[in-house]
C-alpha cells in the first residue's frame, strides 16, 4: 500500500520538480536547512514508492555524483488540468462535424481501443472476458462491478466512476465510447440503462447473450 506523502517529502518532490536534471542529497539539505541523515531517509522512502530514481552525473572534474530525479510517477504526482483541453477540441470536434458524425467517432475510438486490447479476450469464455473488461476497466478508473447473476442469459455491469464526468454532462455522446468498447470485447448485446453525468447512482450496462452467434 501506498504511504502518504509528508510535507517535507512534498518539498523534495517540488524541489525537483524545479530541478529536472536531479538534486543531490547535499543539495536538498541545504535548501531546506535539514540534515543529511533526514534527506536521504525521505530519499529512500520517495524512491521506493516509485516517486523518484537515481542517477549519475559525470563531473567534468572529481567523481561522478548521485543525484536524484523524478520519475514519470513522480511528474504525475503534481496536478494535470486536461479537462479544459479536452473541452475545447471536443466543441471545435462536434461543431465541424455534427453531432451524429461526432457520435459515431465516439464509437469509433471505442472500437479502436477493443482492437488494442483483444488479444487479452481472444479463446475466452464469457465469464473469463468479463474478468477481463471488469480489470480493464478499474484500471482505467471506472470502478465497475458485474452483478451476481452472470451466469444467466442477461446481466448487468455497473460503474460508479464516470472517468470524464465533466464532459459527459456536455456531449453525451461520449456514452458511446464505453458502449462501443463493452460491446466489442464481450462479443454480445449490450444497452446502457443509466449515467451518472444524468444524476443516476451509475452508469449501468445491460449485458444480453447473443443467441445469434
Amino acid at each position: 500500500m501506498s504511504q502518504e506523502i509528508s510535507s517535507r517529502q512534498n518539498q523534495i518532490l517540488k524541489l525537483l520538480l524545479e530541478n529536472r536534471k536531479g538534486l543531490c542529497i547535499d543539495n536538498v539539505a541545504d535548501a531546506l536547512d535539514i540534515s543529511r541523515t533526514a534527506v536521504q531517509k525521505h530519499f529512500a522512502a520517495l524512491e521506493n514508492e516509485g516517486y523518484i530514481k537515481k542517477k549519475t552525473l559525470n563531473k567534468t572534474a572529481g567523481r561522478p555524483v548521485t543525484v536524484y530525479a523524478l520519475t514519470d510517477k513522480g511528474i504525475n504526482y503534481f496536478p494535470k488540468q486536461y479537462a479544459w483541453f479536452s473541452e475545447l477540441m471536443l466543441s471545435d470536434l462536434r461543431q465541424e462535424i455534427g453531432p451524429e458524425r461526432f457520435r459515431g467517432y465516439m464509437r469509433k475510438l471505442g472500437l479502436k481501443l477493443a482492437e488494442k486490447l483483444r488479444k487479452r479476450f481472444e479463446g475466452n469464455e464469457l465469464n473469463e472476458k468479463i474478468d477481463e473488461l471488469l480489470k480493464i476497466m478499474n484500471e482505467l478508473g471506472y470502478e465497475v462491478q458485474a452483478d451476481a447473476r452472470i451466469e444467466s442469459d442477461e446481466f448487468s455491469i455497473q460503474a460508479h466512476n464516470c472517468v470524464y464526468h465533466d464532459l459527459v454532462k456536455q456531449y453525451d455522446e461520449i456514452c458511446e465510447f464505453d458502449l462501443a468498447l463493452i460491446t466489442a470485447l464481450l462479443g454480445e448485446k449490450v444497452e446502457q440503462l443509466s449515467c451518472l453525468a444524468k444524476g443516476d447512482c451509475a452508469c449501468n450496462f445491460k449485458v444480453s447473450k447473443d443467441d445469434a452467434k
